[in-house]
Order: structure tokens, then sequence, then C-alpha cells
């Protein structure tokens, strides 16, 4: 089950980043006065698919906790800091 969870969460992040390749499509399209009636369709269908993989990693037990701006800034992100070396 674990291997399944894992192959949904690299479909997923897959998944992400061609969406973001798409939204940058569209962003390129509306600068340019284009059409980007397909893209957007495109883009809401990816966003259809993550959503049931989503659905479907929880069902299987790899739900992910998303941490609030609390947690967030309680978590120290600073790297560890070496004592100088004492000279004698």
């Amino acid at each position: 089950m674990d291997n399944r969870i894992n192959d949904i969460r690299r479909k997923i992040s897959v998944l992400r980043a061609e969406m973001l390749s798409v939204e940058i499509a569209i962003r390129d399209q509306v600068r340019r006065d284009q059409d980007c009636t397909e893209s957007s369709l495109g883009l809401m269908a990816m966003r259809k698919e993550i959503i049931g993989m989503i659905d479907e990693r929880n069902a299987l037990g790899g739900r992910e906790s998303c941490p609030n701006i609390t947690e967030r800034l309680r978590e120290n992100y600073r790297p560890v800091r070496k004592a100088p070396a004492k000279r004698n």
C-alpha cells in the first residue's frame, strides 16, 4: 500500500509541474491578448484530476497535514551555527 501512496504522490508532483507550465502559458496568452480557452479548460481538468488523486491518497492513509502560519513560524529553519574555535 505504501508503494501505491508513493506512486500517487509522484503523479501529483508531476501534475503540479505541468499545471505550473500551463498557468505560465495562460498568462502569456492573456498578455498577448490571445484566446486561452483551451488552456484554461485543460488546467481545470488537471485540477479535477489532482483532487481525485489527493482523495485517493487520503483514502489509502497518506494524509498530509498542512501547517498553519503559527506552526510554520515555530519551526526553526535556520542553520546550526558552530561555536568559534577557542584560541589559547
